[in-house]
């Protein structure tokens, strides 16, 4: 599905960031987050299929075309959370809706609990709560992730001597996706290299989590949260089989076919995402 797409770039006060704007310039204003290790062209089949929203798909920093963060610095989700409201400052946007997929859904939850002012609807794919920790481990993860950080730097990130090497290779990815996402993620997260192609993402995106919420903690942002909220779950996707987290949510879940990545893979995932966004968007 075709539709114009506007490139930006976003010169925040402590980085630069890469979006993409779909929509018309009085839509009402939503930020679109992508999962780990995604890029802006995961909303590339669902955005255009949104209607009377102005979308700005970010690449959240560290990957796709947006800067990476300085050195020492980190990526935990206090650090997403204060780029998307740098970005909202920026655009003018005082209060704004949030649609976030896996990771980005993550974020939007933690943003939508702790400032639930700022939010009008909150539109979540196959995402809600990080991964969990138990305060007994905490000093054992800590450590862990210390000395992963020491070591990092001697680590180099693979390179693929033609494009559909890296294609392939993102299809079999920690969470599989089809050959069309791939190809579309591959678009913006590929960048040429000596003996080919690499990843633009940063490679400290791969570094173990310092610190892991506990369920109580995670679940205080998911119950903070006042606006109108819309999980669509992938019958085939991360979630699906926790149904003790899925059951006392405060809103409304969703169930529809598909994988992780339901809203990228085919055209059909996309549509259904989008009929179920629209109907939520269009509510008064």
């Amino acid at each position: 599905m075709s539709c114009s797409v506007e490139e930006v770039r976003l010169s925040l006060p402590h980085i630069e960031l890469a979006a993409h704007l779909f929509g018309p310039q009085d839509g009402a204003p939503i930020i679109a987050l992508h999962g780990w290790l995604d890029n802006a062209n995961s909303f590339a089949r669902l955005a255009p299929r949104l209607e009377g929203l102005r979308i700005v798909a970010l690449d959240l920093a560290g990957h796709g075309h947006s800067d990476h963060r300085p050195p020492g610095a980190g990526y935990g989700l206090p650090d997403y959370a204060h780029d998307v409201l740098q970005v909202a400052e920026q655009l003018g946007w005082e209060k704004f809706s949030l649609l976030g997929h896996s990771l980005g859904a993550i974020v939007s939850v933690i943003i939508a609990g702790a400032l639930p002012q700022r939010i009008n609807r909150l539109a979540l794919i196959d995402g809600l709560i990080p991964p969990l920790g138990e305060s007994n481990s905490a000093a054992e993860r800590m450590g862990t992730a210390l000395q992963a950080q020491l070591h990092q730097s001697s680590k180099r990130k693979p390179v693929y001597a033609e494009i559909d090497r890296a294609v392939e290779a993102r299809m079999k990815g920690a969470v599989a996706v089809s050959r069309e996402a791939a190809e579309l993620l591959a678009q913006r997260g590929l960048m040429p290299v000596p003996g080919g192609y690499t990843w633009r993402s940063d490679s400290r995106l791969t570094l173990p989590s310092p610190i892991r919420l506990t369920r109580a903690q995670a679940m205080g942002f998911v119950e903070a949260i006042t606006c109108p909220t819309q999980l669509i779950v992938a019958e085939d996707g991360i979630l699906a089989k926790n149904q003790e987290l899925l059951s006392g949510l405060p809103f409304e879940v969703k169930r529809l076919a598909g994988g992780h990545h339901l809203h990228l893979n085919d055209e059909a995932g996309a549509r259904s995402v989008a009929d179920c966004f629209n109907r939520f968007f269009a509510v008064p």
